[in-house]
C-alpha cells in the first residue's frame, strides 16, 4: 500500500467512508423489538450525535467501549418525539462494528420535515445519553438560525463554546474544521495542556499518521463533555479543513507531512475513515469511476423556501499547492520576482474546489429558489490585501508591527477622504499590495472569480460562512470590477490561538490592531483577533443578523460570555 495511487485512493475511500458499515432504516417501519444483548459489558464514553438533516432523514451516531473485543456490539436504538420517550415512535436493533472502532451510525429516514426528534442507544445493561435531532423544514420558514464553530483544540484550553452552543436555540450547528489537531503532545498549543488536565493521551502523544492514531485523538476529544452536550443538543453539518489530517494540506500533499511519516495518500485516507467513522455524516458519492465510487464533501441542505447552504471542501478534494512567496524571492539578493509569482497565481488552471466541485456548485446556485445562498466553507474568500512592506514586518511581532500598521491606515485613511497632500512615495507605499495568506482564496484569485460570476448571473448575493483563522472577520466581497457580490462572516475559534500569541501582543495592542485594520483593508468591516468564540447568524425574509459571541478564559474553570459584536444585513 506504500504506493497507493488516486484511484486506489478513491476505491478504498468508498469502503471505509462508511459504505461498509452504514445502516439505514425507516422510521415507524419496526415493530416491538427485543433488548439488545451482548456476552460482555459496555459503556457509552463519547455521547451521541445527530448530523447531516434532511427533510425525511438524520444521521444518528454513538460510540460504544465493550470491556472485550468482539466483531460487533449489538445495540437497540429507540425515537421519540418527546425527550421524556414517554411514546417510543422507532425501535430498531443496530451494530457498533469492530472494523469501524465501535462506532455506529443509522441513517433514519422517513421522518417529518422541521420537526424535532429524541434518540438514545442501549443495550439489556447500559443506556447511552439521549440525544436530540431536528429535520430541516420543507415549506415556507420565517427563521433559520445556525451556530457557527472552527478550530477546536483540546490541548489549548476548555470547550467552553460548545457549552454554550449547547443552550442556544438552533436549527443546526455548522462546523467548518479542525475538529481536531494532528500535533504531538509539546507542539503547537500544548504549552498549558498539563496545567490545565488536557494533555494528549499517554498512548496518543505522538504526532498522528496511522489510522489508530486519529481514532484515538478523535476519542480524546469526544470524551470531552461540554462537546458530548453540544452535539446531543443540535443536528450538526460539519466539513474538515487541514488538521484532520495535517497542517496545510492540499490534495496530494501537505506542509507538516514528511517523506519519513510514509505515503502521504495513506496517511490521507487513514484520516478519512476517521473522520467519517467518528462524525454523524452521511458519505456522499460523488460520480463514479471504473475503480469505485469518489466520495465527496459538498454537498446541499434546503432550510425550506429561505436557506440553501452549500457546504464546500476547499481543501482535500481539488485543492492546488498553496503558493509561498519565498520561493519567488532570491535568496542572495532579496528581490521578488513579480512576474513569474504574478502567473502562477492568476493562472486560470490553478484550483481550490476542483472542475467537479466547481461545476456541482455552479449548479446548486443555478438551481436554488432560496432566498439566501449561504456557502459554508473552511478558508477566508475576502480579499485581505495589505501594503507589500508590512510582509517583511510580519516577521517581527510586537507592538511595533502594530504601529507600522496604524500608521499605514492613517495614510489610508486620509487618501480615501482625497488628501491631496499625500506624497507620491506615501501613495506608492499604500497602491504596492498583496494578499497576507496565499492559503486562502487570495490564493486562488481565478477561481474566485468564478464563483462571484455563477452568483451575479443568477443574480444572487452570496452568504460566505468561514473559519480557519481562529479570529472573528466580517468583510464585504467585491468582484474584480468592484461589484458587490455577498458578505463574508467568520467565526472565531473554539480554542486555538489567535492572532495576539502570533504577533506577541497584549490585549490592548490586539484591540487596537482590530480597530485600525479595518481601515486598511478594503473589503474588511470588523475583526476581534484575540478572544475564541463563536458566530450565531439568524436568517429571515427581512434581514440576516449576525452576533459574535466571546468567552473571557479558556484556562480557567469557571468563566463569562459576552455578546462582542453584531450586525444586520439586507440582501
Amino acid at each position: 500500500m506504500a504506493n497507493l495511487n488516486r484511484r486506489d485512493f478513491l476505491k478504498n475511500s468508498a469502503f471505509f467512508t462508511g459504505a461498509a458499515w452504514l445502516s439505514t432504516s425507516v422510521f415507524g417501519c419496526s415493530s416491538t423489538v427485543e433488548k439488545a444483548k451482548n456476552n460482555s459489558p459496555i459503556q457509552f464514553l463519547h455521547g451521541v450525535a445527530c448530523g447531516d438533516p434532511l427533510t425525511d432523514s438524520l444521521i444518528l451516531w454513538t460510540k460504544v467501549t465493550p470491556a472485550q473485543q468482539p466483531d460487533s456490539v449489538q445495540l437497540l436504538l429507540e425515537v421519540s418525539d418527546s425527550a421524556d420517550f414517554s411514546a417510543v415512535k422507532h425501535q430498531q436493533l443496530c451494530l457498533a462494528r469492530q472494523q469501524a472502532d465501535y462506532c455506529c451510525k443509522v441513517d433514519l429516514t422517513g421522518l417529518q420535515p422541521g420537526r424535532s426528534y429524541y434518540y438514545r442507544f442501549s443495550d439489556s445493561n447500559t443506556v447511552s445519553a439521549i440525544g436530540h435531532g431536528k429535520t430541516l423544514p420543507a415549506v415556507a420558514v420565517s427563521q433559520v438560525r445556525f451556530a457557527v464553530l472552527s478550530c477546536s483544540n483540546y490541548p489549548a484550553g476548555y470547550f467552553h463554546v460548545y457549552q454554550q452552543v449547547a443552550q442556544q436555540q438552533l436549527d443546526a450547528v455548522l462546523h467548518l474544521g479542525d475538529y481536531i489537531y494532528e500535533y504531538e503532545q509539546g507542539g503547537y498549543a500544548t504549552e498549558r495542556s498539563v496545567e490545565l488536565g488536557r494533555a494528549l493521551a499517554a498512548d496518543n502523544q505522538a504526532e498522528m499518521v496511522s489510522l489508530q492514531d486519529y481514532r484515538k485523538r478523535y476519542a480524546l476529544y469526544r470524551s470531552d463533555k461540554d462537546l458530548q452536550q453540544a452535539h446531543a443538543s443540535h443536528s450538526f453539518i460539519c466539513v474538515w479543513d487541514d488538521h484532520e489530517i495535517t497542517n496545510d494540506a492540499w490534495t496530494d500533499g501537505a506542509e507538516n507531512h514528511q517523506p519519513n511519516e510514509g505515503d502521504y495518500q495513506v496517511r490521507k485516507l487513514n484520516a478519512l475513515q476517521a473522520y467519517y467513522e467518528w462524525m454523524p455524516i452521511r458519505p456522499q458519492v460523488f460520480g463514479k469511476q471504473l475503480s469505485g465510487q469518489q466520495q465527496s464533501l459538498c454537498r446541499s441542505f434546503a432550510f425550506g423556501d429561505l436557506v440553501d447552504l452549500h457546504m464546500l471542501d476547499t481543501r482535500i478534494e481539488g485543492r492546488n499547492l498553496q503558493l509561498e512567496y519565498k520561493h519567488y524571492t532570491d535568496e542572495k539578493t532579496g528581490a521578488f520576482d513579480t512576474e513569474r509569482f504574478t502567473g502562477d497565481l492568476t493562472n486560470p488552471n490553478r484550483t481550490l474546489l476542483g472542475q467537479k466541485q466547481q461545476q456541482w456548485l455552479q449548479t446548486q446556485l443555478m438551481r436554488s429558489k432560496a432566498q439566501y445562498q449561504v456557502l459554508g466553507q473552511q478558508v477566508l474568500m475576502a480579499k485581505m490585501m495589505f501594503p507589500s512592506e508590512l510582509l517583511s514586518a510580519f516577521s517581527k511581532p510586537g507592538p511595533e508591527l502594530v504601529a507600522h500598521i496604524a500608521e499605514l491606515s492613517a495614510l489610508k485613511q486620509r487618501a480615501d477622504q482625497g488628501d491631496s497632500s499625500l506624497s507620491t512615495k506615501d501613495k506608492q507605499r499604500l497602491e504596492s499590495v498583496i494578499a497576507y495568506n496565499l492559503d486562502a482564496w487570495d490564493g486562488y484569485p481565478y477561481e474566485r472569480e468564478l464563483v462571484y460570476k455563477t452568483a451575479q448571473q443568477q443574480n444572487k448575493q452570496l452568504v460566505v460562512l468561514a473559519g480557519d483563522t481562529h479570529n472573528a472577520w466580517a468583510s464585504t466581497l467585491h468582484d474584480q470590477q468592484g461589484n458587490k457580490v455577498g458578505i463574508e462572516l467568520a467565526t472565531p475559534s473554539v480554542s486555538s490561538p489567535g492572532i495576539e500569541t502570533y504577533l506577541k501582543l497584549n490585549t490592548a495592542q490586539v484591540e487596537h490592531l482590530a480597530d485600525v485594520l479595518p481601515q486598511l483593508i478594503n473589503e474588511l468591516e470588523y475583526c476581534n483577533l484575540h478572544q475564541r468564540g463563536y458566530l450565531l447568524v439568524a436568517f429571515s425574509k427581512e434581514q440576516m443578523d449576525a452576533q459574535w459571541f466571546f468567552v473571557d478564559d479558556i484556562t480557567k474553570k469557571q468563566y463569562q460570555t459576552r455578546l462582542g459584536h453584531q450586525q444586520s444585513y439586507k440582501l
